[in-house]
């Protein structure tokens, strides 16, 4: 039986886990991006993203950490991640009462006004001469 490793925990979300650590986080998904399940193959650039955003309530700690795909897997995460926030932040400050109650009832608008007058439009009448 091996010895047991204590789990790495940043010392701020900035802070990028060492090298040992992502060959942890590596092996444990099998060598495989954890967005898109693509297998990384040597030579493939990868990151060691949170599972859970930093901005969404995620930890700096390697428990939340999954290998992914440099380029559109990441990019796509981070979209979702960003959208994710967005939504939590709207549906919060709803309920905090910091932002109205979105309407839903819309007036008919304005009428439509007349045509302004062109060039090739006959004046029957000029400044009340007839």
């Amino acid at each position: 039986m091996g010895r047991t490793v204590a789990e790495w925990i940043g010392r701020s979300p900035d802070s990028r886990p060492p090298p040992r650590v992502r060959l942890r986080i590596f092996e444990r998904y099998g060598g495989r991006c954890h967005w898109s399940g693509i297998l990384i193959r040597p030579g493939d650039d990868w990151d060691c993203d949170h599972v859970i955003a930093l901005t969404n309530g995620g930890e700096n700690r390697e428990r939340n950490m999954a290998p992914i795909l440099r380029g559109k897997p990441h990019k796509d995460k981070t979209k979702q991640d960003v959208a994710e926030k967005s939504k939590v932040y709207k549906k919060r400050a709803y309920h905090l009462g910091l932002k109205d109650k979105p309407s839903r009832l819309k007036s008919r608008g304005f009428e439509g006004v007349k045509p302004q007058r062109t060039a090739s439009t006959p004046i029957n009448k000029w400044r009340g001469y007839d």
